[in-house]
């Protein structure tokens, strides 16, 4: 954001310089919403491009949607074959089933019905590097960061995935917010042009309003979605590295497990 223009030229003078600092600390007081990024170096600008405009959906731990297809239970995940167990539980409200449920900032975004073992602000993205054979065959080298330290080598390492924790920025209108991938999809699962190209290519999934990602109930009250769980919200987002990951309430529980 562009700081407003001052018309005072002589800020030597003691009331314009009470009234600027004054300024300044209410609106550091008063600022509600996600914390604001950090600045962006060029080099993770350059290695991590800008996915913009893209269709985003909601998925959540424990949802059953259908129960007849391969991926349609959030029960388990490709990462995590008990990942209910592992996240704690349903991440929502049992109700005839797992059901999602209105997040809020007052309570961090967090489910109102049961403590999270792991991070609720996660997400997914259309590249499975782990169960996919296209995928895991092409990870070394489509994936950026595949051969830096703590993930050169594990080319060949079925129990291990470059795409589980990574960290991902998400921005829709003027709020922006973070989330780790711990799911691949949605319909997808090796889009690798669409997931690490650079020229923000469309995702290849047609289904569900074309969306190019689902994100978790936390992720949904945090960027504002206009609804639980619609298909007509649009985000744009970029990997980030975890030292450029801002203070908030992503950062109250972070999962570290690899695959199980």
């Amino acid at each position: 954001m562009n700081p407003a223009k001052s018309t005072v030229n002589r800020w030597n003078r003691p009331a314009v310089c009470f009234a600027f600092c004054l300024a300044v600390l209410t609106a550091a007081c008063t600022g509600p919403g996600p914390a604001p990024s950090p600045t962006q170096s060029a080099t993770t600008a350059g290695r991590y491009p800008w996915h913009t405009g893209i269709v985003s959906t909601t998925f959540w731990v424990g949802e059953i949607f259908d129960p007849k297809a391969a991926d349609g239970s959030q029960v388990m995940s490709t990462y995590d074959s008990k990942w209910m167990q592992s996240y704690g539980g349903c991440d929502g409200v049992v109700t005839n089933g797992c059901q999602t449920e209105a997040r809020t900032q007052a309570k961090g975004f967090a489910p109102t019905r049961m403590t999270p073992k792991e991070n609720p602000f996660y997400l997914d993205l259309p590249f499975d590097d782990v169960n996919d054979p296209i995928a895991f065959a092409e990870r070394a080298t489509v994936i950026p960061w595949a051969n830096d330290p703590g993930f050169a080598g594990n080319a060949q390492n079925r129990s291990f995935s470059y795409m589980k924790n990574q960290w991902v920025r998400i921005r829709m209108g003027n709020r922006e917010c973070y989330g780790q991938i711990e799911d691949a999809g949605p319909g997808q699962y090796h889009d690798k042009d669409y997931v690490f190209g650079s020229n923000d290519a469309r995702p290849a999934n047609k289904n569900f309003n074309g969306a190019g990602m689902d994100v978790s109930p936390a992720l949904n009250g945090c960027l504002g979605f206009s609804e639980l769980d619609g298909e007509s919200d649009k985000v744009d987002w970029q990997f980030v590295p975890r030292d450029q990951v801002p203070a908030g309430p992503w950062l109250n529980i972070v999962t570290v497990s690899q695959v199980k």
